[in-house]
């Protein structure tokens, strides 16, 4: 009996730690700011656990009973939840209040386990050993959870099967329980009760997919193509009119419908404001549009394209439709794809290259947030030829003109010089780019390709003109300390409808 109950820690102690993983990940998905999320979903998951804790002294008479009633109990609700928090996201307004009190809940009834586990085993291990192998235990599933999740659980189930997945297991340890140690006249209900739970859940496994699918169909408004998780974002894929749009955590990133207006506007006046390219670095962009725009550059010899999330890049690289939209840039030979940290990339190489495009996602967290920061601005530096030109995308001037400058001042900080623009992008409304060098005047020293859809040298001139109402104004500097870029992202977009 005792090492059936101690296994069960093990099992359970995982299965609790993987619901509070996906609850905060779930939740960095949907609302952003992962920091944020997961300090405050850990939190109020520890505190429910002390509560759950101190409510299981309470439960005085047949402990094995009760049990197996938690267990069905959190592998019902903690099986769930993913679905359930990703379905009522964009049906109530309180979203949050219903999230944290997921959390609770299932961290009430965890908390509970352990103290009646350990009174269940009472008396056959002494109470040293008793501490000391209930914690081992629980302490070996967190371990085990903590690893198995990033790196296997979310990329091959996804968060809605491994949170079903997990809420079998709990089930299976009732079972278990009401097999091997419930007493048998009250064991009947109990069996009955852990095989209706299981197979809920077991439907709900083999059908999540095609529900997550029409939950989001719900959200989005259009047909999806595609829809996988990655370790670092969920990524979907839409069609309406026959234009592909595609949204990373829920914010899209291009509509095939004006994404060359954006591309043109991100690559072209960089490369014409360099010196000689003989190479190029592209820091994001895994979707490979602004590779194919630098690939029209038969001058370019080297292109080198660092991404973190090799979902995306394999994504653009393999598949038919999506390949089509970068003209198979990842199969070029002038082409090479890292899927590494863009941070690690620059302080890890030495290499210098006439040209770096920084087509990262918006500063919506800390950890995209660093990578608008002095300290990754100073390593950029170190990589920039002297006569070459670095180019950033950086959010609207119009929605968020705090940020926008912001970026601006914290380049000028590391004593690069600057040339802003904007323009209008349709999917997006007015979107803005900076570029900087060592150069200290930046200027077109050729005219800019004439097979361009959208982008000319006149129009390039009115994009470098800012209105009084989005123009430059005086900021702090965002640095790895402050992150106040992050602050101003949130604020100001939080606004905008």
């Amino acid at each position: 009996m005792q090492w059936l109950l101690l296994l069960s820690v093990l099992v359970i102690a995982t299965c609790g730690i993987i619901y509070e993983l996906i609850a905060g990940t779930l939740a960095s998905y949907l609302l952003g700011d992962s920091v944020t999320q997961f300090s405050t979903i850990i939190g109020t998951y520890l505190f429910s656990m002390g509560i759950g804790s101190w409510l299981a002294k309470y439960i005085k008479k047949n402990l094995v009973q009760n049990f197996i009633v938690i267990e069905i109990i959190i592998g019902l609700i903690g099986g769930c939840s993913s679905l359930f928090l990703f379905f009522i996201f964009n049906q109530v307004e309180q979203f949050r209040v219903l999230l944290y009190f997921t959390v609770s809940i299932t961290g009430i009834l965890v908390g509970a386990e352990i103290p009646l586990v350990m009174r269940m085993l009472q008396g056959k291990i002494e109470f040293s050993e008793l501490i000391s192998r209930v914690f081992s235990f629980d302490y070996i599933g967190a371990l085990l959870a903590s690893v198995i999740f990033p790196i296997w659980l979310v990329p091959q189930l996804g968060l809605e099967k491994t949170s079903l997945f997990f809420g079998i297991l709990n089930i299976l340890v009732a079972l278990v329980a009401a097999y091997k140690l419930a007493p048998r006249k009250s064991s009947a209900p109990l069996k009955f009760a852990g095989f209706a739970a299981l197979f809920i859940l077991v439907i709900l496994f083999v059908f999540s997919h095609k529900i997550t699918r029409n939950i989001e169909k719900e959200h989005y408004g259009e047909r999806i193509i595609i829809s996988q998780t990655s370790p670092y974002q969920r990524i979907i894929l839409t069609e309406s009119g026959g234009h592909l749009r595609l949204f990373l955590n829920g914010n899209l990133q291009f509509s095939t419908k004006d994404e060359y207006r954006y591309h043109e506007a991100l690559v072209h006046p960089a490369v014409q404001m360099a010196g000689k390219i003989n190479n190029a670095l592209i820091l994001g962009g895994g979707d490979g549009m602004a590779l194919r725009e630098l690939l029209k550059y038969p001058s370019i010899s080297q292109i080198l394209l660092v991404d973190l999330d090799a979902a995306m890049t394999k994504l653009f690289t393999h598949n038919p439709r999506l390949k089509s939209l970068n003209s198979g840039s990842f199969k070029n030979p002038r082409a090479t794809v890292k899927n590494e940290d863009a941070f690690r990339f620059l302080r890890e190489n030495k290499s210098v290259y006439d040209l770096i495009i920084v087509d990262f996602p918006d500063p919506s967290n800390f950890s995209i947030g660093k990578l608008y920061s002095n300290a990754f601005y100073s390593e950029l530096k170190k990589h920039l030829s002297d006569s070459g030109t670095a180019v950033i995308q950086c959010t609207s001037p119009w929605a968020a003109p705090l940020s926008f400058w912001c970026i601006e001042n914290t380049l000028r900080s590391v004593n690069l010089n600057t040339l802003p623009y904007h323009t209008l992008v349709p999917s997006f409304g007015d979107w803005g780019f900076i570029i900087a060098s060592k150069q200290n005047k930046l200027q077109l020293n050729r005219p800019l390709p004439n097979h361009l859809k959208y982008l000319d040298s006149s129009i390039f001139v009115t994009m470098q003109h800012f209105p009084k109402d989005i123009g430059p104004r005086p900021t702090e500097v965002n640095n790895l300390q402050n992150q106040i870029l992050v602050a101003y992202f949130e604020e100001e977009w939080k606004h905008v409808q």
